[in-house]
């Protein structure tokens, strides 16, 4: 170290266990890759992941999506919304065409091979989160805020 250099001051370590034991952000990252790891074994067998399932759920509507509007849902930036959809358009999951109201738009639309993975994925996805739910003291409540998170 150079002379005259002082160094800089060290964070407490009862700082980093504050941390550890209050911060929520930390809490709910930890709670969803649980649960992601969770939902990921139960697709297993469809080589579905949860992130695949919830992408092709929110396409489940009577009208295709523009991708601005799913990746706003899904909270997802559209870069990293179209990087998720790429397997899926490549499995012939989805399909990506341009909206004929505005050219520059592009709308989702789940193929009939993405609704029968979704058709067979939706009960082992209700099984799970039932299961889950019975671990949970009050899921309506943490539903909610959670929620609340997400309203800005």
């Amino acid at each position: 170290m150079s002379i005259g250099v002082t160094p800089p001051p060290e964070l407490p370590y009862a700082c980093t266990i504050e941390v550890r034991d209050a911060c929520l952000c930390l809490h709910v990252q930890r709670a969803a890759r649980a649960l992601a790891r969770r939902f990921d074994d139960a697709f297993r067998s469809l080589d579905l992941t949860n992130g695949q399932f919830s992408l092709l759920m929110s396409l489940n509507r009577p009208e295709p999506p523009s991708i601005g509007s799913v990746a706003a849902l899904l909270a997802m930036d559209r870069t990293t919304l179209t990087a998720a959809l790429k397997p899926l358009v490549r499995r012939r999951l989805v399909a990506v065409s341009i909206d004929k109201k505005d050219r520059r738009s592009r709308l989702l639309r789940i193929t009939p091979a993405g609704r029968a993975l979704l058709a067979k994925a939706f009960p082992i996805w209700r099984q799970e989160h039932a299961a889950l739910e019975r671990h949970i003291p009050h899921p309506a409540a943490l539903r909610t805020a959670l929620l609340a998170l997400t309203k800005e």
